[in-house]
């Protein structure tokens, strides 16, 4: 990966535009929802905090603002999985993202960290 794949700088005003946009956000949605349940996450839990984090591929300038264009569908695929039912504050926290120093010859990568608690 050598970049996320959406960006708050994506521009583009067309239907063509909006549509890959679109089909973009569907696709991180959707894979978000399956890499939960690979992983085996619980459902339906009472509270969790949520941490994106980006390693990548070269050390040019970049900030976190532009992460959450891709943070948010993977946000909803969360609550699409029935990790919690909704990510509004109630029952998500969602930590600014982390962009990490790359290390050179490595491509970039991304992951995020759950953190949860169950109060039933």
């Amino acid at each position: 990966m050598s970049a996320p794949p959406l960006s708050m700088n994506d521009r583009g005003m067309s239907r063509g535009a909006a549509m890959a946009k679109a089909a973009k956000v569907k696709g991180i949605r959707e894979t978000a929802c399956i890499l939960a349940k690979a992983a085996d996450l619980p459902k339906d839990l009472d509270y969790v905090v949520c941490e994106l984090h980006y390693q990548p591929r070269d050390n040019r300038r970049r900030d976190t603002d532009n992460l959450t264009a891709t943070a948010k569908p993977i946000y909803d695929g969360l609550v699409d999985f029935g990790l919690v039912p909704d990510d509004i504050p109630r029952w998500m926290a969602k930590r600014e993202p982390v962009i990490h120093p790359a290390i050179k010859g490595e491509p970039g990568r991304m992951w995020l960290e759950i953190s949860w608690r169950n109060q039933s």
